[in-house]
């Protein structure tokens, strides 16, 4: 793919079309009715957005003898999470990721670009998927200094926007020496963006063509810098959005399927438990 084409596709890809990830998380298969945790969502500076998407911040009071599992369909992307327990990295999960939570605890994770996760390794990220290290074993990355500034931060008071505050700029300082993105590294951003924010989007040729790059070379590109294949993401995006239409009361499992280019809904209900292990029907009935 030559560069002027590059950068005609990432100035219009997004172009008519809606925001790239929905506000309310369409990847997280949320239970309603579990009041035990909260969430601060935040943007990362302007100068990091080629390399970091977003930082999330759960806080959770579980009481004793209970716990709370949260599910997510991940997006394509590795993470940077730091707790008072562990700090690690994370490749792409590439089936439904479990966290459990108990007792009392915080975390602030920073989702990264797709770009990132290679940037971070400086190795294939297929070697990570459904992987993590902790965050002292990268050479690119000052994972001690970011654990010991971000529990520094956060223990006395983890729901206070001024510790997560100074938690964020910890995480963003560790991340700046990453700078700039290679353009490679760009490529890879602006076709994930591509996916995730075309529902019409429902053939690998079709990414290829919008791209002008040959499926070979889709396919390594991708292995090298999110660690899993196009089909992968085209499914995944699929999946998720279901899950986000599935929180509509009104919405019709056969309409959602057609939208989503399944053959039938017998198919779509497989696809969905299989990575889920709820039928549409069954998640569904948890916001009605």
């Amino acid at each position: 793919m030559g560069l002027d084409t590059f950068r005609h596709v990432t100035t219009s890809a997004g172009a008519g079309r809606t925001a790239a990830r929905d506000d309310i998380e369409r990847a997280h298969l949320v239970d309603p009715t579990d009041h035990t945790w909260s969430i601060a969502r935040s943007s990362v500076s302007p100068d990091l957005e080629d390399l970091a998407r977003r930082f999330w911040i759960p806080v959770w009071d579980v009481p004793a003898g209970r716990d709370s599992v949260q599910r997510v369909l991940q997006y394509p992307v590795c993470l940077v999470v730091v707790s008072d327990s562990y700090a690690r990295f994370y490749g792409v999960v590439s089936g439904l990721s479990h966290q459990m939570l108990t007792g009392r605890g915080w975390a602030v994770g920073v989702m990264l670009q797709p770009a990132a996760g290679h940037l971070m390794t400086r190795e294939p990220v297929r070697r990570m998927t459904d992987r993590y290290v902790d965050v002292s074993t990268l050479t690119t990355f000052d994972g001690i200094g970011l654990t010991r500034r971000v529990r520094s931060a956060m223990r006395p008071d983890p729901t206070s926007a001024e510790a997560q505050s100074v938690a964020r700029e910890a995480v963003e300082d560790a991340l700046r020496p990453l700078l700039p993105v290679d353009e490679e590294g760009l490529l890879v951003n602006a076709i994930i963006e591509d996916v995730e924010t075309s529902p019409d989007l429902l053939r690998v040729d079709d990414l290829c063509a919008r791209f002008d790059i040959s499926e070979r070379t889709l396919q390594r590109l991708l292995h090298k810098r999110i660690g899993l294949g196009p089909k992968w993401l085209i499914r995944r995006r699929r999946l998720q959005e279901a899950a986000d239409r599935l929180r509509d009361s009104d919405a019709e499992l056969a309409g959602i399927a057609a939208e989503l280019g399944y053959a039938d809904q017998a198919h779509f209900t497989r696809d969905f438990r299989k990575a889920t292990g709820m039928t549409p029907g069954e998640f569904a009935s948890r916001f009605r």
